[in-house]
């Protein structure tokens, strides 16, 4: 064996190879530096939008991904690997994948539309899948809800999108909806006037849209009033308790009886 030949060919070799290789480590730092910067000005470019910034983050992951594995494959094609078939195994990975992951890969999908179409924003008062509360965090699997007693509730993206939404903050005003059962003998008008003066006098009560204060129906213990004040859903519940101290004090300072149903009986 031609010692010389060999010489020249493992420090050829070794050389070539090592050269590949820093040039390699280099595009690997130079790549990943690019991209760094490429999702920061991004980032930055929609934060002077005022875009949203889960949308924002969610845009930055995906780019940040799709920017990497294409690095990846260009560094494999400069030391000479067939990326085809590096490409092939890569999206039969990715089938493989999603059908196990399907339902999480659902939620991304649904959160994702959730991001692009808004139908709740961090701040809402809602009503989704079963769940009602404040909208704490737009995530892209699940969103995180603060239930009126406090409780945080993550419910999965894919659940909300694909049931009802129910916004309570989108519109001004929210109507509060009490019944006032009077008794036998109060006379409905005259309770009528006396709840919209009372109605009237409490907090935080919309000042475009009037209460509705009307006959709603009649029962065995007497006639039934509802009393509909408007507010904003920020004031809900302390309009709603108002609501029901006012029912109360006006009954009370009226001296009307409590209501009770009375059958009477007549034999032959």
């Amino acid at each position: 064996m031609d010692i010389d030949a060999l010489q020249v060919f493992l420090s050829t070799t070794v050389v070539e190879l090592a050269i590949k290789v820093v040039a390699a480590i280099a595009f690997w730092v130079i790549g990943r530096w690019l991209i760094g910067r490429v999702i920061h000005l991004m980032q930055m470019t929609m934060g002077r939008n005022h875009v949203d910034p889960t949308l924002t983050k969610y845009l930055g992951s995906i780019i940040a991904i799709a920017l990497n594995i294409t690095l990846v494959l260009g560094i494999l094609g400069y030391f000479g690997i067939q990326t085809t078939s590096f490409a092939a195994m890569l999206a039969g990975a990715g089938v493989a994948i999603g059908a196990a992951w399907s339902g999480l890969l659902g939620n991304f999908a649904a959160g994702a539309m959730m991001l692009v179409l808004r139908p709740i924003k961090v701040g809402d008062f809602v009503s989704v899948a079963g769940v009602v509360g404040t909208v704490r965090e737009l995530g892209l699997f699940g969103t995180a809800i603060v239930t009126p007693d406090n409780v945080l509730a993550i419910v999965g993206n894919g659940k909300i999108f694909g049931d009802t939404i129910q916004n309570f903050s989108v519109l001004p005003a929210r109507r509060v909806e009490r019944v006032a059962q009077l008794a036998n003998g109060v006379d409905a008008l005259d309770a009528i006037a006396r709840f919209k003066a009372a109605v009237a006098l409490i907090p935080n009560i919309s000042k475009d849209m009037p209460p509705e204060i009307n006959v709603l129906d009649f029962k065995l213990e007497g006639p039934q009033i509802s009393i509909r004040p408007y507010c904003h859903t920020d004031h809900y519940w302390q309009v709603y308790f108002d609501t029901n101290e006012a029912i109360l004090r006006v009954c009370k300072e009226a001296g009307w009886p409590a209501p009770s149903a009375l059958h009477q009986i007549h034999q032959a």
